[in-house]
């Protein structure tokens, strides 16, 4: 028998915060940019305790529970803040995309999605109208910074992929 899906959260803010969560490489890597950017309710509110995860698809010299030493790692966990908003700070894959779940209140199970720095050919891009699209693509925010908001509905709600 099958346990059913019960909605995510609350979080216990003891069990899932690490050092330095946020941080996939140091901030003297070269290479490195930050990502920051408000996940975002239907009515453009923001959501005070999602809890997003970043997947870079590289694996580095230290992994993402022993952050120390000058490496970089694939994974990255951060928890909004009241206003919405999240940080990350990685070097850029190889890929195209990075991958991104994103954990709130309301959900049955995180929803999928990818982070694009740059609008390259690509089979999902390909695939997307130019509206839908755009919702995959951070946008450039200073030196070596990106902004990319994650919209859970509405009009411009952040495309979410089904596996």
């Amino acid at each position: 028998m099958t346990t059913p899906s019960q909605t995510v959260g609350p979080f216990f803010g003891f069990g899932l915060p690490y050092a330095a969560d946020w941080e996939l490489a140091p901030a003297d890597h070269p290479g490195a940019v930050t990502i920051t950017g408000r996940v975002l309710d239907g009515a453009g509110e923001p959501i005070p305790d999602a809890l997003l995860e970043l997947w870079t698809g590289e694996s580095g010299t230290r992994g993402a529970l022993g952050r120390s030493g000058t490496g970089v790692s694939g994974f990255g966990r951060c928890a909004t803040a009241p206003d919405g908003s999240y940080r990350f700070r990685l070097v850029p894959p190889a890929r195209p995309y990075l991958a991104l779940l994103v954990f709130a209140r309301g959900l049955l199970k995180p929803v999928r999605t990818r982070v694009y720095l740059a609008d390259v050919p690509d089979p999902l891009l390909g695939s997307l109208d130019p509206a839908r699209r755009a919702t995959l693509l951070a946008r450039p925010d200073g030196q070596d910074a990106y902004r990319f908001d994650v919209r859970l509905q509405g009009e411009e709600e952040t495309v979410f992929l089904e596996f």
